[in-house]
């Protein structure tokens, strides 16, 4: 089963990203204390690590999954644009897939080639709602479903 592997927030925009064992997440704030969790389509961003894999292999270097700024970071998932809807459940919370996190400049600024490494097959991975507010913590569980 897929399961929890890093939780991380930026106090700033452009601030270093904060790696925490656990974190309350809410539909207020997003990742409590993450500069841009306000409500709304981009409230928390999930990447995947295999896909993360992908891209850093493609351009044959080995870098922190923080460098691409995400919040939370899954295993044993790929995402695609037939994910948008679909909610994902990590522990007890409940985030709506809302779309793809579209790698931008400072993913090339961070190094050469990444935001291009990034782009094919939503690499970058996906934007999420927060559907409900719960405490998460490394190692949840993670399932992903249609809701009815």
């Amino acid at each position: 089963m897929p399961k929890l592997l890093a939780i991380a927030y930026k106090t700033v925009k452009c601030g270093p990203m904060n790696e925490v064992l656990c974190a309350n997440v809410t539909q207020l704030s997003g990742v409590e204390k993450d500069v841009f969790g306000r409500p709304g389509k981009r409230q928390v961003t999930v990447l995947s690590n295999l896909q993360w894999q992908q891209a850093c292999n493609s351009i044959e270097v080995d870098l922190p999954w923080t460098t691409r700024r995400a919040n939370l970071l899954i295993d044993d998932l790929v995402f695609s644009p037939a994910d948008v809807g679909k909610h994902l459940q990590i522990g007890e919370l409940r985030l709506e897939i809302t779309g793809e996190t579209d790698p931008c400049k400072k993913m090339e600024i961070a190094q050469v080639g990444l935001e291009a490494a990034l782009t094919p097959d939503w690499r970058g991975g996906v934007t999420c709602r927060v559907l409900n507010d719960a405490m998460i913590h490394l190692g949840d569980e993670i399932s992903i479903f249609t809701p009815r």
